[in-house]
């Protein structure tokens, strides 16, 4: 066996790390201490960033069996109803950045992602072990060999964090997501099931998106929170349901309907992790939220940990040691990932301006106008298309 890697958990980053590494030869365990790989969060966006990776993994015909294709992306004024602005997507998307901006359920993507891992013969899945010590030999006793190569793709509260010296530190960001879902028939006269809407409003916003495979819209309200709100995750309660109708109070009748009628709603803090290490300079190295998580501003949370997968696997098939390569791979994704944060804090700075700053705002919007939204965009969406 040659260069054995272990994958610590089976979320989108480590189910796409398996994959991509697997194409390129490598034998791949992926441990995961969940029993069933059942996934939370309801609706994710994939711009073509990521979706261009999946396919070039041969996933195109299952997604395609699953996603939405909005035709546009538009911003709203959340107590008008007024359309700010809106950048195409659909065809457009597929013709300027080479692949689909697209919507789905989690739960279908981490499926199809399952389905290819349990199809490849040099990926074995180890569900339910519980890896209390991250090191090798603890890993060896799940998987039967010592892994040449140790990848912690588990997520914001990862273990494997804590073996990699200088590894940021998780923050609470000071915002709430509640997170989701509408029958399609509610959403009338307010959703636009032709596109992906942001409601902007002070302090608060709200995203919203049809879900084909869950037959409605997904809906993500986000709003400011306290510090003590960061040991509250995924929960509901009346009380807390009734924080987030509040931040909404003054926002356009319809908005509070569709809030007050929503099924399910999950309270979610946004943690983020701090910069710090991505790995250790020997064999461990962190993907994905495990290493950089980032606030949802972008909607680049899941396409980071999707780029990631596949630049690590190009870095490990390089004929340099495995510290060079995890070096290397690290010094070629710092800058990508430090350019998104400031978008998504850009993003979060006008999506909740208020005043002065929400007029500005406005007018900045109308005189962009679309086409000059999409340039904006090209560095982002158009990573790793082929050279116009």
């Amino acid at each position: 066996m040659s260069r054995p890697v272990a994958i610590i958990g089976a979320g989108i980053a480590g189910l796409t790390a398996a994959l991509c590494l697997a194409r390129r030869g490598f034998e791949v365990d992926i441990i995961e201490r969940a029993t069933a790989l059942t996934e939370v969060g309801a609706g994710l966006q994939l711009s073509p960033n990521a979706s261009r990776i999946l396919i070039e993994l041969g996933l195109l015909s299952q997604l395609e069996g699953v996603w939405t294709e909005p035709e546009r992306i538009g911003l709203v004024d959340g107590r008008s109803l007024r359309a700010l602005a809106s950048v195409s997507a659909g065809a457009f998307a597929r013709r300027r950045w080479h692949a689909p901006y697209a919507v789905l359920h989690r739960a279908s993507l981490q499926r199809i992602l399952l389905a290819a891992v349990q199809s490849e013969p040099r990926c074995r899945l180890h569900l339910g072990r519980e890896i209390g010590k991250p090191d090798e030999q603890t890993i060896a006793a799940v998987t039967g060999h010592l892994p040449h190569i140790i990848i912690g793709a588990d997520g914001i509260w990862s273990r494997l964090r804590e073996a990699v010296p200088g590894a940021g530190r998780i923050r609470f960001s000071g915002n709430i997501a509640w997170r989701m879902t509408l029958a399609s028939d509610m959403a009338a006269g307010v959703l636009n099931s032709e596109q992906v809407t942001a409601f902007l409003g002070p302090r608060a916003h709200l995203v919203a998106y049809p879900l084909r495979d869950a037959g409605g819209f997904n809906l993500v309200a986000i709003i400011e929170g306290k510090e003590t709100d960061a040991v509250w995750v995924g929960k509901d309660s009346d009380e807390r349901r009734q924080d987030c109708l509040n931040a909404f109070a003054d926002w356009n009748a319809g908005i509070r309907s569709l809030l007050k009628k929503a099924a399910a709603p999950t309270y979610w803090p946004l943690c983020t992790v701090d910069d710090g290490a991505w790995q250790d300079g020997t064999k461990t190295v962190l993907i994905g939220d495990a290493a950089h998580a980032m606030t949802p501003f972008a909607a680049q949370g899941a396409a980071m940990a999707i780029e990631d997968a596949f630049a690590l696997a190009a870095s490990l098939s390089e004929n340099v040691s495995v510290a060079d390569a995890l070096q290397k791979f690290e010094a070629e994704r710092r800058p990508r990932i430090a350019r998104v944060r400031r978008r998504a804090a850009f993003n979060h700075f006008a999506y909740h301006a208020r005043g002065p700053v929400r007029i500005g705002r406005d007018m900045v919007l109308k005189l962009k106008g679309p086409d000059a939204l999409a340039a904006d965009l090209d560095w982002l969406y158009g990573y790793g298309a082929p050279l116009r």
